[in-house]
C-alpha cells in the first residue's frame, strides 16, 4: 500500500467567496477522496482513511507545521489515505514511525505563493482551529459503527440502456465537468434517478473509505423525472434516519414511500421549482434541471459525541455525494454542478426543522446543460489525446 494526503489551502477560495471559503474546502475533500477511491477501484485497489491521524501528526509528516519561509499561503492538512490490494493493515498502525522518519527529512523545492497579498478571515482560522482533529480511533467507545470493507465496486459503468450513453467509467471520470447552466427543458427516467440514489448507499465503492455511518440525507426538488409527479421528496441513506428526521420535519409532510425507489418518500407535491431557485442563492441552475438537492446532515448528536472536529467530515460525506452524483449525471447523458451558495435558515424554515439537530450543508443540482460558447474544453493531460 501507500499513503495519500489530502491539504486546503484556504485562501484559494476565500479571495472569491469570503467565510465560506471553509466550507468549499471541505466539500472539495469530499470530492477528491470520492475521485481517489474511484481511481484505485480502476486498478482493483481499495482505499480507506486512517483515522489515528491527527492534524498536527499530519501537518508534521507533511512539512507544514511551521509557517512558510516564502510567505505562502497557509496550508491545511486534511486527511490521510492508506490505498492499495488491501490497505486495512494502516488503519490501526501507529503513527509515530513515519513521523520519526520525517523528523530527518530535509525539505525540498518551495511553494508557490498564489497571489502577491491576501484579505485575511478570520472567521476561517477560528472555525479551523476549533474543528482540529486532535487524532484517536473511531472504532473506540466515543466512535460511530465502522463500516465493513467490501469487495463489491461500485463504478459509474453506462449500459447504454433507460437514456444512458455507453461509456467506460475512464472515459465518464475523464469528461467529469460542472454544469453552469441547464436548458429547464430536459427530462429523466425515474428508473435512472433509482440507480442514481442506489450509488449513495454504502457499502459498495466509494462509501468504503469513510469509517462512519451516513450522517447526510437528500432532500429532492423534483422538476421533471418522468414517473414521478413533481414535488418535495426525501431520501434516506440511512434507515436509523427514518424516525428522528421525520418526527423534527413538518407535521403535515406525508412521506409517501415512492414503490420504484428505495428510500425516497414524498413529502408533498407541488411546483417547487420557484423554491429550490430561491433556496439556492436565487440560482436559475437550481430550477432547470432534473431535480434539485439539499444534503441534510445529522449535526448536533455526532458532533457532541465524537468532537467539533467532525464538523469536517460532514462536509466531506456531502462532497463524495456530490462527486458520485457528477459521475452519475455524466453516465445519464446529462451534467451536474454543486452549488455552494444557499440560504440554510430558509431550507430549515421550509422543512420545519428547529434548533442544530439537523443542518443544510450542500445543495446540488442535475440537468441538460447548455454549453458556454465562450469556453473551450482541452483534454486535461498529454497522454488523453493519444487515448
Amino acid at each position: 500500500a501507500f499513503l495519500v494526503a489530502l491539504t486546503s489551502i484556504h485562501w484559494r477560495e476565500a479571495w472569491k467567496y469570503g467565510e465560506r471559503a471553509y466550507r468549499y474546502c471541505q466539500h472539495d475533500t469530499g470530492h477528491a477522496i470520492a475521485a481517489l477511491r474511484f481511481a484505485a477501484a480502476l486498478l482493483g485497489w481499495r482505499m480507506t482513511l486512517l483515522p489515528r491521524w491527527s492534524d498536527a501528526d499530519l501537518a508534521a509528516l507533511l512539512g507544514l507545521a511551521e509557517p512558510s519561509a516564502d510567505d505562502a499561503e497557509p496550508e491545511a492538512a486534511e486527511c490521510l489515505c492508506a490505498v492499495g490490494p488491501d490497505p486495512s493493515g494502516w488503519i490501526d498502525t501507529d503513527p509515530s514511525t513515519l513521523l520519526e522518519a520525517a523528523g530527518q527529512v530535509r525539505w525540498l523545492g518551495r511553494p508557490n505563493r498564489l497571489s502577491p497579498s491576501r484579505v485575511a478571515w478570520p472567521i476561517i482560522d477560528a472555525v479551523g482551529e476549533s474543528a482540529r482533529f486532535p487524532g484517536h480511533r473511531p472504532t473506540d467507545e466515543r466512535g460511530l459503527r465502522r463500516q465493513s470493507v467490501p469487495a463489491a465496486v461500485g463504478l459509474p459503468q453506462a449500459s447504454g440502456a433507460d437514456g444512458l450513453v455507453g461509456a467506460s467509467a475512464r472515459t465518464i471520470l475523464l469528461q467529469r465537468r460542472s454544469a453552469v447552466s441547464f436548458d429547464g427543458a430536459g427530462r429523466m427516467s425515474v428508473a435512472v434517478l433509482a440507480r442514481m440514489l442506489d450509488r449513495l448507499v454504502p457499502p459498495t465503492a466509494p462509501w468504503d473509505a469513510l469509517w462512519w455511518d451516513p450522517q447526510v440525507h437528500l432532500v429532492l426538488f423534483v422538476h421533471r423525472v418522468d414517473g414521478l409527479p413533481p414535488g418535495i421528496y426525501a431520501f434516506l441513506r440511512h434507515a436509523d434516519a427514518a424516525g428522528p428526521l421525520r418526527d423534527a420535519c413538518r407535521a403535515d409532510f406525508l412521506w409517501e414511500p415512492v414503490p420504484e425507489v428505495e428510500g425516497l418518500s414524498l413529502l408533498v407535491p407541488i411546483d417547487c421549482r420557484a423554491i429550490a431557485r430561491r433556496l439556492s442563492c436565487d440560482q436559475e441552475i437550481a430550477s432547470n434541471g432534473f431535480f434539485g438537492a439539499a444534503m441534510i446532515a445529522r449535526f448536533d448528536e455526532p458532533i457532541r459525541r465524537l468532537g467539533a472536529w467532525f464538523y469536517r467530515n460532514l462536509f466531506w460525506e456531502c462532497g463524495v455525494i456530490g462527486q458520485v452524483l457528477y459521475l452519475e449525471a455524466e453516465a445519464a447523458g446529462a451534467r451536474a454542478t454543486g452549488i455552494g451558495c444557499y440560504y440554510d435558515d430558509a431550507v430549515h424554515e421550509m422543512l420545519g426543522l428547529d434548533g442544530p439537530a439537523w443542518q443544510s450543508l450542500y445543495h446540488f443540482s442535475m440537468g441538460v446543460p447548455v454549453d458556454d460558447t465562450r469556453l473551450t474544453t482541452l483534454p486535461g493531460y498529454d497522454w488523453e489525446r493519444d487515448a
